[in-house]
């Protein structure tokens, strides 16, 4: 055992200098290694920066190609058919201080203007927009996103849905691919592309707000004391601001899938804010829209010859009724599609196109959008009896 005091053989003695040499070579080996891979990799690193492409160690992809969303895809293919509208109309002003002098002050005239949006639908330059943003138009300027600028021409319109169509000269302009508004998901992705606040930002380029399809089937008033109801509109909270009206509402799949009419505001005038709740016309009706206005100049008014009221306790006791449910035929128009189906006054239809009736506000919701040549499948109470009823809308006569 060794006691402290003796010599160690010199083997032993040298030993920890062995030791110690291996340890610094192996630690500067290792330190250069370092060094190596980090000059690599800074190199790297500033050539894919030099290029744009800086790649994600877990799966190869490059930034570039996550920034390249559905969302960019999607708005690369609907923002060059996007479109400013700018609908100019002249008034004539007088001076209120004095009706005497106003009787031969001719007064002096001020062109006003209403700004909007609108997508171009067709290459042959038809345009959708709002019916409100063109409704008191003399003039129509319709402005491209690359700030080329054309006349634009009323070609029809329909006040009940707030829809019109324009045409701009030319045979080759972009258009969006319009896509199926009968089948949203709410919670999908929804881009708003429209010109907000018409040339206050100094250029045409549009503006591209996100959010997502918040509900579908939405019946609403903008006002309180407004007879106006917008039917069967679809919402969402993707920004849409004054002047976005008229332009598209896009899936991520780059197709229009309705047109952006109205927002709730918190607070009134002009530039009221938004709070997340904007609502657009399902592209689909306004197909049909533009399809019934190519054809025939305007949108034909559907009918159904005849007329229907609500059923209350008193009337259902009075005619022995099942329910209260439903609506009540009041009146048949000779050689009208209602007598052409053989319904008779005082059936008590309690469904249509399989959609059970409270209020004849439900009965017309569900007709609403309708077109001529549609048929309606109706369920009715007669006498306890019930039956099914087919209907064939008709253009409504001009004497009626």
């Amino acid at each position: 055992m060794y006691d402290g005091n003796e010599r160690l053989p010199r083997k032993i003695r040298f030993l920890p200098f062995v030791f110690g040499g291996l340890t610094g070579v192996s630690i500067a080996l290792v330190v250069i290694a370092f060094v190596l891979v980090q000059r690599n990799t800074d190199g790297r690193a500033e050539s894919l920066l030099q290029t744009g492409s800086i790649y994600t160690a877990s799966t190869g992809a490059s930034i570039d190609d996550d920034r390249r969303n559905a969302i960019v895809v999607a708005t690369e293919h609907v923002a060059p058919a996007v479109v400013s509208i700018t609908a100019s109309y002249t008034r004539r002003t007088r001076p209120v201080y004095d009706i005497w002098f106003n009787r031969y002050y001719p007064g002096r005239e001020r062109t006003l203007a209403e700004l909007g949006s609108g997508v171009i639908v067709d290459k042959r330059g038809y345009v959708f927009t709002n019916y409100h943003v063109i409704a008191n138009a003399e003039r129509l300027q319709v402005t491209l996103s690359d700030g080329k600028t054309y006349a634009g021409t009323l070609v029809g319109s329909a006040p009940s849905y707030d829809l019109a169509l324009i045409k701009i000269d030319g045979d080759d302009f972009p258009t969006a691919p319009l896509g199926n508004s009968d089948d949203l998901l709410v919670g999908e992705w929804a881009i708003a592309i429209g010109s907000p606040f018409g040339f206050s930002l100094l250029d045409t380029q549009p503006t591209v707000t996100v959010g997502v399809i918040s509900a579908n089937h939405r019946d609403i008033k903008q006002e309180e004391d407004s007879q106006q109801i917008f039917n069967d509109m679809i919402q969402t909270d993707a920004a849409i601001n004054p002047g976005n009206s008229g332009g598209p509402l896009v899936n991520s799949r780059g197709q229009v899938i309705g047109i952006n009419t109205l927002i709730f505001s918190p607070t009134a005038g002009t530039y009221a804010g938004n709070v997340g709740m904007g609502f657009a016309i399902p592209i689909n009706r306004a197909k049909r829209v533009m399809e019934e206005i190519v054809q025939y100049g305007r949108v034909r008014d559907v009918w159904l010859g005849m007329s229907a009221t609500d059923i209350n306790a008193e009337t259902q006791a009075a005619l022995n009724l099942p329910s209260a449910s439903g609506v009540l035929v009041q009146s048949i128009e000779q050689g009208g599609p209602a007598e052409k189906a053989g319904l008779k006054v005082g059936d008590q239809i309690i469904a249509i196109n399989g959609v059970a009736l409270e209020t004849r506000f439900q009965a017309n919701r569900v007709i609403f959008g309708s077109g001529v040549g549609d048929v309606l499948e109706m369920k009715i109470n007669r006498k306890d009896k019930l039956l099914d009823v087919k209907i064939t809308l008709e253009e409504r006569p001009s004497d009626i």
